[in-house]
């Protein structure tokens, strides 16, 4: 018989792992509310064209990872599997008309993003993000604000020693001049370049600064800087937003060739590192300012600002791919006669807010006691056969008799 597997780059989310998964959610969802973002959910698909406007049709994710649908009875790939949030969540802002609401417009989302990409640790092929998008100010204060909870959630969420990486990539008035320097200058090393990174200089040069190639690394040392081309504008909201945030206590780590892998980006650019972690899994997310994007969607002119972190990332940066199961009590019957009793408790403590089993197999005292064990449980209430109630504090072993209107109260305390 077949042995059948979840597809090559997936996974399962099993009880243990969906225990921590939940709480990064729960997190998510109560600072995204405290920051004023409310929540969205747009489509796992989108038209095409919504992901090559808006990513760049020059990029690894349209040319390599992007996930293509065919609809029945058409050879057309009209749909993609959406390998991002943030170009589905601006067509939506388009469709919708929200720029008639009050501006900015703060939206998140948390949920499954797919890319067609090599399966590694930290990299799948359907991976989640929890996502913040600030559609409407143009301001470098906002931009702090993002920069500041996306710090906030990774560091809540139990990652350590997490540094921010900031660069300003300029916008369509001074980028020209930068791309034409990075060419003239690539140009005369064209000969030492992977043929991938020749067709990045001829295509998207930008793309070379995002490059995991150590002989273009190499090369790109002595490569012209983004920061020396900015434009006046440019300048102030760079040294506006570093200023926004040495007042929030944040000091970030000058990246002068961070680009981001996305085509929509202006300006503002960011990631997150765990301090010493290595290789490209290390990025625990990122995001910054994309003025040009909802233009691009058919709708107004619109500044924007956002970011996503990888919820598998930040698993493995906290060293925890599964998490706490633990019941607040266990219900176990000291005999036969017990045990419809020990199952209307658990229902009445269940009822009240509290994680409560009870054994319904039919195992002795001994084998409910290694039950409870095994799954966690904080405390055992033991039901005696002369219908006494005795409680167990699972850490301590400590054991006393409790009044069966006292049990909530003790466990609640």
């Amino acid at each position: 018989m077949a042995k059948f597997q979840a597809p090559r780059g997936t996974r399962d989310l099993l009880p243990a792992d969906m225990a921590v998964w939940q709480r990064l959610e729960d997190l998510g969802a109560k600072l995204a509310a405290t920051y004023g973002y409310q929540p969205i959910e747009t489509p796992l698909f989108e038209d095409t064209e919504v992901f090559e406007r808006g990513i760049g049709e020059v990029t690894d994710i349209v040319e390599k990872e992007l996930f293509r649908i065919k609809s029945p009875g058409s050879d057309e790939e009209r749909w993609a599997l959406r390998p991002e949030p943030t170009a589905g969540i601006c067509r939506a802002y388009v469709e919708h008309g929200m720029h008639t609401l009050p501006q900015p417009v703060k939206l998140t989302s948390w949920g499954p993003m797919f890319r067609y990409d090599r399966p590694q640790a930290g990299r799948y092929r359907q991976f989640w993000q929890f996502d913040v998008e600030a559609i409407g100010d143009a301001g470098p204060a906002i931009d702090a604000e993002v920069i500041e909870l996306a710090l906030r959630f990774v560091r809540e969420a139990g990652v350590e020693n997490v540094e921010l990486h900031l660069n300003s990539i300029g916008d369509a008035a001074c980028r020209p001049g930068y791309i034409a320097a990075l060419v003239d200058y690539m140009s005369g090393h064209a000969a030492e370049l992977p043929e991938l990174e020749q067709r990045r200089l001829a295509a998207n040069p930008l793309r070379l600064l995002d490059t995991k190639d150590a002989q273009t690394l190499a090369i790109l040392e002595g490569a012209p800087t983004m920061d020396a081309h900015l434009c006046p504008a440019c300048r102030d909201h760079f040294d506006s937003l570093l200023a926004h945030l040495a007042s929030l206590g944040i000091e970030p780590r000058r990246a002068p060739r961070l680009v981001r892998g996305l085509d929509y980006y202006t300006r503002t650019a960011f990631e997150l590192y765990q301090r010493g972690a290595q290789g490209q899994q290390s990025a625990l997310g990122g995001g910054g300012r994309y003025d040009g994007l909802i233009e691009q969607l058919g709708g107004p002119s619109t500044p924007a600002v956002g970011w996503a972190a990888g919820i598998e990332r930040i698993m493995l940066a906290m060293g925890e791919e599964a998490g706490s199961t633990a019941r607040d009590a266990f219900l176990a019957a000291a005999d036969d006669d017990q045990r419809q009793r020990a199952l209307t408790l658990a229902i009445e403590l269940r009822h009240a807010g509290l994680s409560a089993e009870v054994d319904l197999a039919g195992r002795g005292l001994k084998g409910q006691l290694k039950h409870a064990n095994r799954i966690g449980a904080r405390h055992v209430l033991i039901l005696e056969a002369d219908g006494s109630l005795q409680m167990r504090d699972m850490e301590s072993g400590e054991q006393h008799q409790v009044a069966p209107g006292e049990v909530l109260d003790e466990l609640s305390s």
